[in-house]
Parts: structure tokens; sequence; C-alpha cells
């Protein structure tokens, strides 16, 4: 089977993509081949934003359900895949959303929320992201770890702090990700994992998501899409071929604005990091270059099992594990 062909034929799946929403996003999805993507629906929003975002996003999908069609359970992926779209799993970067509120958790899986990073880079009433001191997970914290997995939605661990992701793995009674991070091991960052956070999470049963955010990347903005693949071959090695997937981190679209906000705390207030020229590895720009990644990935000598497995049959049955269906 050539990289093409296997591309084509496998399930493929993005576990993070926070990119400006249109049509002619959804169709560099199509382009590429995405089975199924995790889009971000909140970071710094509230309850009332967060669900004015999701009826936008409801609105696009209608308008290209030649494109998309959403995703409330792995048969949704298989079913995406089948039908020849992209199957959208709406995701949160920060429990704030849920507010003080523990029944807005059900209201949010719901609408189709799958999965929830516990915080963003900062503090809430959670627990602590990557760039403060870190306090670890908060008493409510636990009843929200406790109600997401009553629901099913996977928490997510990757802007958050060391002790907090800790906690969250030991508290769960159903397996976390990092849903995009990469290993301090190949370049030391705040928002890199140690190799013991990486064996630790896959230890507990969870999952990681290798992202090709470049400013995390050993090689910077002068990365490849072959960086990318030494990146994702690091955590293998560390976490095993059965515990690892694709999280790009996508943010397409988007300009000088959108990264500024991002940046500050709740998007507004503190400056936590400045990313610099922001660029995607040469090779896998857009969305629409998906497939060269199964080829960079065959190539490095992954064989076409651990290649099918990486790019999303390994994110299915995590999903499932999580979803219950």
């Amino acid at each position: 089977m050539t990289p093409v062909e296997l591309h084509d034929d496998a399930i493929v799946i993005d576990g993070l993509i926070i990119a400006k929403w249109s049509r002619e996003l959804l169709e560099d999805m199509r382009k590429g081949g995405l089975t199924a993507a995790n889009c971000t629906v909140s970071v710094w929003e509230g309850f009332q934003a967060t669900v004015d975002n999701i009826v936008k996003s409801n609105a696009l999908m209608h308008e290209c359900s030649d494109l998309v069609r959403p995703v409330h359970t792995t048969a949704d992926i298989i079913r995406a895949k089948e039908e020849g779209k992209t199957g959208i799993i709406f995701g949160f970067q920060n429990a704030h959303a849920f507010e003080d509120q523990i029944g807005y958790v059900e209201i949010f899986k719901q609408l189709g929320v799958g999965v929830v990073q516990m915080c963003y880079n900062t503090q809430n009433l959670v627990g602590t992201g990557c760039y403060e001191r870190d306090g670890g997970l908060s008493g409510f914290g636990r009843e929200i770890v406790a109600e997401m997995n009553r629901v099913g939605i996977l928490c997510d661990l990757s802007h958050v702090g060391a002790k907090t992701s800790e906690e969250v793995i030991l508290e769960s009674q159903k397996p976390v990700c990092y849903s995009h991070c990469l290993p301090s091991g190949l370049k030391e960052h705040p928002r890199n994992k140690s190799d013991e956070e990486l064996k630790f999470i896959a230890d507990h049963g969870g999952f990681v998501g290798v992202t090709m955010f470049t400013p995390f990347l050993r090689a910077g903005v002068d990365a490849t899409i072959d960086d990318y693949v030494e990146a994702i071959e690091y955590v293998m090695n560390i976490v095993g071929e059965d515990a690892i997937g694709i999280g790009t981190d996508f943010t397409q679209g988007h300009g000088h604005d959108f990264f500024e906000w991002l940046t500050h705390d709740k998007g507004y207030a503190r400056r936590l990091t400045r990313f610099g020229k922001i660029i995607n590895p040469e090779g896998i720009r857009t969305i629409g270059e998906f497939p060269n990644l199964t080829e960079a990935l065959l190539k490095r000598g992954l064989s076409e099992t651990q290649v099918r497995k990486i790019m999303g049959e390994n994110w299915v049955r995590v999903l499932r594990d999580v979803w219950g269906s």
C-alpha cells in the first residue's frame, strides 16, 4: 500500500485544532483527509459566550453539512469516515466555561463537548496552569473530574501545571490525556512535558497527542515535518505505540490579535508568554498537507500498523473508553 493509499484508508484524527472556522478551513480538512478533529470552542470564555460559540459553530456545520458532521460517539467518527466527511468534536481548552456550576458539565456534554482541558496556562477554580505556581487540583476540581468521568468528557492536561496534572491523573477513574504537547527532552519549555510526566500519564492508562507548534519544537520556526516526526518517535519510545496520537494545534487563519489574546491571562490581563513568528513546520503548513505526515512517518521506518495507530486508531480507542460509546 502506498503512503497515499494508507492515508486514504486510515482513520485520521487531529486531537487539537484551534483554527479560524470557515468553509475554506473545512474544505482543507477534507483535502487533508481528516476523519475527525477536536475543535476548540472555548478558552477564556464563560458559560454564555461559550454557548454562543457553539451556536455559531453549529450554524456553520449546518451550512457545510456536505463536508462535516457532528461527533458525539466514536460510532460518529466511523460514520464520518464512511461518508467521506470530517467529524467535529467540540472541545474546551479551559474549564472556565463551567464557572462554579458542576451541572454545566452535563449541559455541555449534551451540546457535543467531548474534551475539556482543565486549565489554560493559569489558575482557575479547578486547578493551575503551566505558567503559574502550581497549587494542584482543588476540591471543586475533584468534583469536576468526577462529573466529567460520569458524563463522558475526556480530561485534557496539555496547558496544565505538573502538580495539577499529576493529581488529575490519579483522581480520574477514566483515561486522561495531553491532547497537544511536546517533550522537554528535546526542548525545555514550560509547555513541554518531561520524560517522567509522559511516562506517568501512560503508566496510568493515559494518552499523549503530539503537537507541531514550532515555538515548542527543537528547531523552532526552522522546523520541518521531519522534526515533528522526530518528536512523535521520541514520545512513542516513552509511552509506547498504543498511547500516542496527533494533536497539531493548528491555528490556521488566525492573525496577530488572536495570539495576543491567547498569550495574556484571561485574554486581556498580564502577559504570560511570547511566541514570536508563528509558522508551521515545512511540509505540513496547512491542514490540507496532512497526507505528508503519513508519508513522513513511514519514511522514518514506522510500520503500517504503527502509523495507523498514531494517525487515529489510538484516539478512537481512548475516546471510546471515556465516552462509553
